[in-house]
């Protein structure tokens, strides 16, 4: 079965009743900043807080009854296995959803929420991918028709509705459209219905540069499979993309923009603060590529589908903190003092400019050492602060080193 404008229309029937035809929101901000007319896909208003729902409903409401009493099995890293947990719910199909543990608490008691007593989650592995092959060996086990998150044609064609959707609403008069990327569900959903309905639309897709598995599988010609993936954009942490996404995203892709986790973290913090709205890290990830292309979207129409908002709030901390890195304005260092007195006060008055920040200090006083190694995070006011401080560090004969993102000891720290 290919994924065509005919299979994403039966999809948009088949879903009528289970999902919300979601806003396609004009961003006055935006548009502003961009020079252009920009809108956000609301997916993150679905009941489920995600597309996800579309192509797991549609996907299993396709089974025959004989494969609906077999049950089903998927794996997710939490936004499709809440659509299989409703789907599992709203058609009455036993579920067995494989997550790893790394998945965020909020995600998972929602999935136990949509499935209730329908569905049973299994936390297995560190990855997306390691939760997916212990998922596909239980379904073999167990007789079991496996729920594919992204590599289904049935599953594109309900994600592709997203892209019906847009294209109605604007009445096909869109020129850019961005789209995340994960495992590929959605852009090859979106890309089928655009390219088909006027292939002149420009799709866009957006990757963490953690793990950008489609760009690399793009580049090499051939599906790739990452050796290892930063799991902090959950939604889109993907080892290997689909086959079948790689050959349609291959097709009809016009381009891939791979952006910074920390760029990623604050766009959600702008987003939140300017818009009012809750968006996941590969939610943002849309939005977060326009600055990559704001010369060539200058006076277009442009969409970027904000595809969740599944955001546990205890993440906040580390979104702001990377944000701030991203940002330029805070810094780690190792910074060897003198064990005397007014060494930290000479740091202090002699090094820190005057809206400089101390937001972090430790170290420990050992006696038998004329000198002791401190941990110290500063908090800048402005970026082109840092040249000044490392300068005004050198003034004063500090021995110092600015700890960096390839560091073992960053990963600690962040």
């Amino acid at each position: 079965m290919e994924v065509t404008v005919s299979t994403i229309d039966k999809a948009a029937h088949n879903l009528k009743r289970v999902i919300q035809k979601t806003p396609l929101q004009f961003s006055k901000r935006l548009s502003n900043t961009y020079h252009a007319k920009v809108y956000i896909k609301r997916e993150d208003l679905q009941e489920v807080r995600s597309f996800k729902i579309r192509g797991a409903f549609n996907k299993m409401s396709s089974l025959t009854e004989e494969e609906k009493k077999r049950g089903v099995v998927s794996a997710s890293a939490g936004n499709h296995a809440q659509g299989v947990a409703c789907s599992s719910s709203l058609l009455k199909i036993k579920g067995v959803i494989f997550m790893p543990m790394i998945t965020p608490n909020q995600k998972i008691e929602k999935v136990k929420h949509f499935g209730g007593e329908n569905v049973t989650v299994k936390l297995i592995g560190n990855t997306f991918d390691e939760a997916s092959m212990a998922a596909q060996s239980y379904c073999k086990e167990h007789n079991a028709v496996y729920v594919h998150p992204f590599d289904d044609p049935y599953t594109i064609s309900g994600q592709g509705t997203v892209g019906k959707e847009i294209y109605e609403e604007l009445e096909g008069k869109v020129d850019y459209v961005f789209v995340p990327i994960g495992g590929g569900g959605l852009i090859s959903g979106v890309s089928s219905y655009m390219k088909e309905k006027n292939p002149s639309i420009k799709v866009v897709g957006v990757e963490p540069h953690g793990a950008p598995g489609m760009n690399e599988s793009i580049k090499k010609g051939q599906v790739t499979t990452l050796e290892k993936i930063d799991t902090f954009v959950d939604g889109a942490a993907v080892k290997t993309v689909g086959h079948m996404t790689f050959k349609i995203s291959k097709k009809s892709v016009d381009e891939i923009i791979v952006i910074p986790e920390g760029k990623v973290c604050t766009t959600m913090i702008e987003l939140y603060q300017n818009d009012g709205i809750i968006a996941e890290p590969a939610g943002a990830l849309s939005v977060s590529a326009l600055d990559e292309v704001k010369d060539k979207i200058k006076n277009k129409t442009v969409v970027c589908v904000l595809s969740g908002g599944n955001n546990d709030i205890l993440r906040y901390p580390e979104v702001m903190e990377k944000s701030l890195i991203y940002r330029g304005l805070k810094h780690y260092f190792i910074i060897e003092f003198a064990q005397k007195p007014g060494q930290l006060k000479n740091f202090v008055n002699n090094a820190l400019g005057p809206t400089d920040d101390i937001v972090r200090f430790e170290y420990i006083k050992k006696t038998n050492k004329e000198k002791g190694p401190a941990l110290v995070g500063i908090e800048l006011k402005d970026k082109k602060d840092f040249e000044v401080l490392i300068n005004r560090m050198k003034k004063i004969k500090l021995n110092f080193r600015v700890i960096q993102s390839s560091d073992l000891l960053y990963d600690h720290i962040v």
